[in-house]
């Protein structure tokens, strides 16, 4: 496992760090998780050099963070980083235009979010705690500022990150400009490429970290879904990935397969690496729950970046759209 930097907290994570919104069946969202199979994955993960684990309080309703708190004190010597999420009090994601801070983030729930996640998890501080949903005409609020101070402060929270509201990367630059932020979780994949220009290059003139999210395209980008796929109810995938939409994907998944060859052997370590090979990104955060998904994906962190010449035909590969319903 290679490791890199996570901006300027200097927290050394890996490069490919744990996801976890498929972890524990989260209602609406994701079903077929098992308590066993994730426990499996995440422990081989972590004894493959996985350190840095990303999760959020509105995961599985706070199963997830339940599942971590005890299945890390199965490995009480491994240094891990934990990163958690403070989900919006009015539940929107995104977070709406002309909605005012005080109705998402007021302070009683920031610090109560905190509480939670850690009495949750089990732990005595948090590594990174980010809002999971922003507009940045909250920046200069003072009472956000002033709250995730105070919980600095009193060792509760290392450092704080804003998670983009989808598809809008850029819309947290403000915020950064505190000071008080310090790491970006944004979505970039192969079919969503804007950041590269957009984002990358504030990121690295502020020394941010930077998470790669959705690598995959909320599977994608796995080759394991056609235009024939069925998902079970339950699973928001069936409406992300609608009739119609299947049919394109399956067409713009044929024509990245050419690009499966030599040392590239399948699909998604195609779009994983493609993602790594940006030194803008600190860590990418693959949905994991299967060991058979660690496997594939510890194998890729040792292999080397894509060569400029790749990278721009690649490009040609852009698939902007938004599926996700508001």
């Amino acid at each position: 496992m290679q490791y890199r930097t996570l901006g300027k907290t200097g927290l050394k994570v890996s490069e490919i760090g744990y996801g976890t919104w498929q972890f524990a069946n989260d209602a609406d969202c994701w079903v077929g998780a098992t308590r066993e199979e994730s426990t499996k994955s995440l422990l081989l993960a972590l004894d493959s050099g996985v350190n840095f684990i990303d999760t959020a309080r509105v995961y599985g309703d706070g199963l997830s963070e339940q599942w971590i708190g005890a299945i890390i004190k199965q490995r009480p010597a491994a240094d891990l980083v934990i990163a958690s999420k403070i989900l919006p009090l009015n539940h929107q994601w995104p977070a709406q235009k002309g909605i005012g801070i005080r109705e998402v983030f007021p302070k009683k729930h920031i610090i109560k979010q905190v509480e939670d996640s850690l009495k949750t998890l089990d732990r005595e501080y948090l590594d990174l705690m980010q809002f999971h949903v922003w507009q940045d005409d909250w920046a200069e609020e003072n009472e956000w500022q002033q709250t995730i101070q105070q919980l600095t402060r009193q060792g509760k929270v290392k450092y704080w990150g804003i998670s983009t509201n989808n598809y809008e990367s850029t819309n947290c630059i403000q915020a950064c400009q505190t000071g008080l932020i310090s790491v970006i979780q944004t979505i970039f994949n192969l079919f969503h490429q804007e950041p590269i220009q957009s984002l990358f290059p504030f990121v690295k003139d502020n020394n941010l970290g930077l998470i790669a999210r959705v690598p995959l395209d909320e599977g994608g980008l796995t080759g394991t879904i056609n235009s024939t796929t069925v998902f079970p109810a339950g699973d928001f995938r069936r409406s992300y990935f609608s009739p119609d939409r299947l049919v394109e994907l399956e067409k713009r998944v044929n024509q990245l397969q050419p690009y499966v060859t030599g040392d590239v052997n399948s699909l998604t370590e195609l779009a994983l690496r493609f993602i790594l090979s940006f030194d803008a990104v600190s860590t990418v955060i693959p949905g994991m729950r299967k060991t058979r998904h660690v496997q594939e994906n510890m194998a890729l962190s040792a292999k080397p970046k894509f060569g400029q010449k790749l990278l721009e035909e690649l490009v040609q590969h852009v698939w902007n759209r938004n599926f996700y319903e508001t």
